[in-house]
């Protein structure tokens, strides 16, 4: 018996380290980038488990949620529009993009250049552009936000967040 101990342990050691390996190997990790989108079809969003590309944070809701699909269909999702402008500004393939957002006012889908956006809403990272699909008063559309943006004219400049909110 003693001499079959030493055998017994270093079994039930590997079958231990065994098991912690195969249960790590079965978790997802957090989705940054989806390949293959061909389709350029915005793709559900596994919400708490899908980082937006520019500022890392987790998507927590589809509330002004983004995706960019490139000209190849890989494509890359976003919790506000202005991490969306942010991100493909740099991108030489921007302007032949399918961009898509996720809108306030009917909660759909739709292509980002078509929605209208408000200037001072509550959006995931506080730039203030939440999307429509139906014009608003004190909407702007796709292009002015994006110019807005880029100029950092949005609620994350304490000037705008005055001008626009009193605050």
């Amino acid at each position: 018996m003693k001499k079959a101990m030493p055998f017994v342990a270093t079994a039930i050691f590997v079958a231990v380290v065994a098991l912690i390996f195969f249960s790590m190997a079965k978790k997802e990790g957090p989705v940054t980038i989806v390949k293959g989108n061909t389709a350029f079809k915005p793709l559900p969003i596994k919400l708490d488990r899908t980082n937006d590309t520019e500022c890392k944070m987790l998507i927590k809701s589809e509330r002004n949620a983004c995706e960019v699909i490139a000209p190849d269909g890989r494509t890359w999702f976003f919790d506000d529009p202005g991490c969306m402008i942010l991100w493909l500004k740099d991108k030489p393939w921007a302007d032949r993009a399918k961009l898509w957002v996720h809108t306030l006012d009917t909660k759909r889908w739709i292509d980002a250049h078509k929605a209208w956006y408000g200037v001072a809403d509550a959006t995931a990272m506080h730039y203030g552009f939440g999307a429509r699909e139906k014009r608003c008063k004190g909407c702007i559309d796709f292009e002015e936000m994006r110019l807005r943006m880029l100029r950092g004219e949005n609620l994350t400049n304490p000037k705008i967040r005055k001008k626009l909110l009193g605050v």
